[in-house]
């Protein structure tokens, strides 16, 4: 049986990136620090570093090991609709190269590092938001369905019209787990208050297409909905902007603390709280254990118990609730409530 444990949290210092370039029809970025080696490897999903949202939390880990233990990094991004073999080809290429670790960010990455985790076995590799079972490879996993238990409890306290969304990117097993905690916590709060889960597709366009976030969050506020959790990486830029345009409505990010997010300024005083998911700290921590020569193996978990999640409080908006935020929090800690991963 492979070993499960949590990691507690730390905190993030962001560090510049040295330039860009483009290769083979993607994204691709080198930056400089360090002499050991190549360095990191870091594996992009769909919408890239600049998604404000999963992927530059990713990055913030990396900037942070490039400041702090000196090493280097390259990062790479993934295109709308892409095959496994383009995924695959991604991976063997930076191993191949000699960067080491070799992250994926997403859990559309898991059957290629399954892949060549076994064609280059001495090469450390993580997965993010997904389990892989190979020896060298570390599966990272959090506990979206807490984090957003808590956003559901801000949500139903905070509609004055009793009824709040969430906007889905994908409709698949790990996006429901978000849905799932949203509506509980909303429920758990005000049980008479109506939650509407919608979603923008099944393939990973979802998660690269403002523009239909924005069209799915207009027709939720013309039904008198208040509050709109979007977990949909990039797209989310788009529901933000269409609650923005509306008088006391609110939107709630993701994955990144939005609300401090530079691309998402002109939205941030409808931005009511983020379901901060700390993509960064696990990052970090592989990188660090592969600098250590003590490469982290196996599964972690980064729950709310451990910092791994958390709801933001930047802006101020949700301190009129914070006890009742911090109770429940201290509920779920407990054991108290569970919270459900699937709705």
């Amino acid at each position: 049986m492979r070993r499960v444990s949590t990691i507690t949290a730390a905190g993030i210092t962001t560090a510049a990136l040295a330039f860009t370039l483009t290769a083979c029809g993607e994204s691709s970025t080198e930056s400089g620090g360090g002499s050991n080696g190549k360095g990191v490897g870091l594996a992009f999903d769909v919408g890239g570093r600049d998604d404000h949202s999963f992927n530059e939390s990713a990055a913030r880990g990396l900037d942070k090991a490039e400041k702090e233990l000196g090493v280097k990094g390259k990062m790479m991004t993934a295109k709308n609709g892409e095959t496994e073999a383009e995924r695959e080809q991604r991976l063997s290429s930076l191993a191949d190269a000699g960067y080491n670790p070799v992250i994926g960010v997403g859990f559309n990455y898991a059957k290629s590092i399954e892949k060549v985790s076994k064609e280059f076995p001495k090469t450390s590799f993580a997965i993010v938001d997904s389990v892989v079972d190979s020896p060298n490879v570390d599966s990272i996993t959090f506990g979206e369905h807490e984090g957003s238990y808590l956003a559901g409890v801000a949500a139903a306290l905070k509609s004055k019209t009793g009824k709040v969304g969430f906007i889905g990117g994908v409709n698949n097993e790990l996006i429901k787990k978000f849905e799932a905690g949203f509506v509980q916590g909303a429920k758990d709060t005000n049980p008479k208050i109506e939650v509407s889960p919608e979603y923008l597709g099944n393939t990973d366009k979802g998660f690269n297409d403002p523009a239909a976030a924005k069209d799915k969050a207009k027709g939720m506020l013309d039904r008198d909905i208040d509050v709109i959790y979007t977990a949909a990486g990039l797209s989310g830029n788009g529901s933000a902007e269409a609650v923005a345009g509306k008088k006391d409505a609110w939107a709630i990010g993701v994955d990144s603390d939005q609300y401090q997010q530079p691309g998402l300024a002109k939205y941030k005083d409808h931005i009511l709280t983020s379901v901060v998911k700390n993509v960064d700290v696990a990052v970090f921590d592989m990188i660090k254990s592969v600098k250590d020569g003590k490469p982290l193996t196996g599964t972690h978990q980064y729950l709310l118990k451990d910092g791994g999640v958390s709801l933001s409080t930047s802006g101020g908006f949700i301190d009129d609730i914070k006890a009742k935020i911090e109770e429940k929090k201290k509920e779920i800690v407990d054991g108290k409530v569970k919270v459900k991963s699937t709705p």
